[in-house]
C-alpha cells in the first residue's frame, strides 16, 4: 500500500475511534502504536519511547503545574470572590457595570490560570447569581460570561499554547507573549459590545441602586486592597521575567508560591482546598502529558511516512492555491471540527499535517514568526470551538452550573453575538500579524 494511503487510512481510524467517544490520548496513541508496529515491527517500538524522553526533556513543561495550581489555589481560596467585589462596587454605578466587571474579572483570571473551565467556574459561580439577581439580562450576561471564560487559553499563561509549543517545537515564552495583545483586543471587543448594547437599552444591565451605590462607596477602598491582590501576585510573576532576571520556570514557581503562601497566611489553605488543588492540579497536568506524548508518537509515523510531503505537493503544487487561501481554509477546517471536537482533539488530529504546512507558506514573515502567529489563529478558532454548538464543551458546563430558569436554548441564543465578536477578533489578528508578533519582537527580538 502507498504511504500516501496509509496515512490516510491511520487519520481516517483515528477520527472514526474519537466518535466512539473514548479518551483523545488513547485513541491517538493506540492509532499510532499500531501503525508503528504494522510498518517497522518491533523497532517501531522505539518511536514512543524517543517521544517519552523528547517530553521528559522538555524544561518549559514544568510551567504546566505551577500555573495550573495557582489558579486553582486563586479559586479554592476565593480570592477569585474579592476581586469580584471590587469590579461590583466600582463598576455598578454605571449601565451594564458589573458585565464590564465581569470581563476585567475574566481577564486577570485567565492570567493566573490558563484554563476556560476555571474563568467558567469563577463566572458562572460568582458573578451570574449576582448580574441575575439585580435584573440584568440572562441571554447576554451568559453570552458574556462564555465569552469571557474562553480567554483563559489565550492570554498567558495559556495551557493550550503549552502544548501547541511541544507539538509545533516552539517557544512558549514568545507564544505566551504572541497571546497578550490579541486576547486584550478580545476582551476589548466584549467591552465595547457591552457598553453599546447597554447605553441602547439599559434594561439589559441596570445600575446599582442608590442605596447599594451608597453602601459600596464606603467599602471601594477596602474591597480595593483585598482585590488588588491578584494584581500583585501578577506583577511578582511576569516582571521578572520580562526583565530577564527570572526564566520562564521559574517565574512560574514564584507565581505559584506567592499565591500559596498568601492563602496559608489569609487561613484559607486548609487540608481540604489543599488535597482538592493538588488532584485537580494533577489531573490537569497529567491529562496534557499523555496527549502530548500520544501525539509526539502519531507525529513521528506520519513524519516517516511523507504524508506531510505530500500535503505540501498537493496544496501548493497540483492544486495552485495561494498561501492565503490556504490559511483560510485550515481556519474553517478548526472551525468546523470545534463544532464537534475539543480543542486538544482538533490540535493533536491536525497539526502533524498543518504546522509543516504553515511553515512553508510565503506570508511574507519569517518561518519561526508564522508557527508563532498561527498558534495564536488556531487558539482563538479554539475558545470558538469552545462555546459552538452541538458539543460546545462550554455551553454543557454553564447549563450544568447556571441556575434552573437559564435554559439550554437561552445559552445557545447568548453565543451568537459573542461568537460573531470572536471571528471579528480573528479577522483582524489575521490581517494584522503585528498584533500577536510585536511583544515577542520586543521582549526576544525579531528572529
Amino acid at each position: 500500500m502507498p504511504n500516501e494511503y496509509i496515512a490516510i487510512v491511520m487519520f481516517g481510524g483515528m477520527v472514526i475511534m474519537l466518535l466512539t467517544g473514548q479518551r483523545v490520548f488513547a485513541v491517538i496513541g493506540f492509532v499510532g502504536a499500531v501503525a508503528a508496529l504494522a510498518l517497522w515491527g518491533t523497532g517501531g517500538s522505539a518511536i514512543p519511547f524517543t517521544s517519552t524522553i523528547k517530553l521528559m526533556n522538555w524544561y518549559p513543561m514544568l510551567t504546566l503545574p505551577m500555573f495550573v495550581w495557582m489558579g486553582y489555589v486563586m479559586s479554592e481560596t476565593r480570592m477569585a470572590d474579592d476581586l469580584y467585589k471590587m469590579f461590583h462596587v466600582w463598576f455598578g454605578a454605571i449601565p451594564g457595570g458589573l458585565a464590564i466587571g465581569t470581563i476585567f474579572l475574566m481577564v486577570l483570571i485567565s492570567a493566573m490560570n490558563g484554563l476556560s473551565v476555571a474563568g467558567l467556574a469563577i463566572g458562572a459561580t460568582i458573578a451570574l447569581p449576582e448580574m441575575l439577581k439585580r435584573g440584568y439580562d440572562k441571554v447576554m450576561i451568559t453570552g458574556v460570561i462564555q465569552g469571557g471564560s474562553s480567554l483563559g487559553i489565550l492570554i498567558p499563561p495559556s495551557v493550550v499554547l503549552v502544548l501547541y509549543a511541544m507539538i509545533a517545537r516552539q517557544p512558549v515564552g514568545q507564544l505566551w507573549l504572541a497571546g497578550v495583545f490579541p486576547g486584550l483586543l478580545m476582551a476589548g471587543v466584549f467591552l465595547i459590545y457591552i457598553i453599546i448594547r447597554c447605553a441602547r437599552n439599559p434594561a439589559l444591565g441596570p445600575r446599582l441602586s442608590p442605596e447599594e451605590h451608597a453602601a459600596g462607596q464606603a467599602e471601594k477602598y477596602r474591597l480595593l486592597r483585598a482585590g488588588i491582590l491578584p494584581f500583585a501576585i501578577f506583577a511578582a510573576m511576569m516582571g521578572p521575567f520580562l526583565y530577564g532576571w527570572a526564566s520562564l520556570v521559574e517565574a512560574s514557581v514564584i507565581g505559584a508560591s506567592i499565591a500559596t503562601a498568601v492563602a496559608v497566611l489569609r487561613g484559607r489553605m486548609t487540608r481540604k482546598v489543599f488535597d482538592s488543588c493538588l488532584v485537580q492540579t494533577l489531573g490537569v497536568s497529567c491529562m496534557f502529558m499523555w496527549i502530548i506524548l500520544a501525539a509526539l508518537a502519531f507525529g513521528a509515523v506520519f513524519d516517516g511516512l511523507g504524508a506531510v510531503k505530500a500535503i505540501e505537493t498537493l496544496f501548493l503544487q497540483d492544486m495552485g492555491l495561494s498561501p492565503w487561501t490556504i490559511l483560510v481554509l485550515m481556519q474553517v477546517s478548526f472551525l468546523v471540527m470545534g463544532m464537534f471536537l475539543d480543542d486538544t482533539a482538533m490540535l493533536v488530529i491536525v497539526a502533524p499535517l498543518y504546522v509543516p504546512l504553515v511553515a512553508k507558506l510565503d506570508l511574507g514573515m519569517a518561518p519561526q514568526d508564522v508557527l508563532i502567529w498561527y498558534g495564536v489563529l488556531y487558539t482563538i478558532t479554539c475558545q470558538i470551538a469552545y462555546i459552538t454548538p452541538p458539543f460546545g464543551y462550554n455551553l454543557f458546563l454553564m447549563r450544568a452550573m447556571a441556575p434552573d430558569h437559564v435554559s439550554l436554548a437561552d445559552i445557545y441564543r447568548s453565543i451568537v453575538p459573542i461568537v460573531a465578536l470572536m471571528l471579528l477578533t480573528l479577522v483582524i489578528v489575521m490581517l494584522f500579524p503585528g498584533i500577536a508578533l510585536w511583544l515577542p519582537h520586543l521582549v526576544y527580538g525579531a528572529p
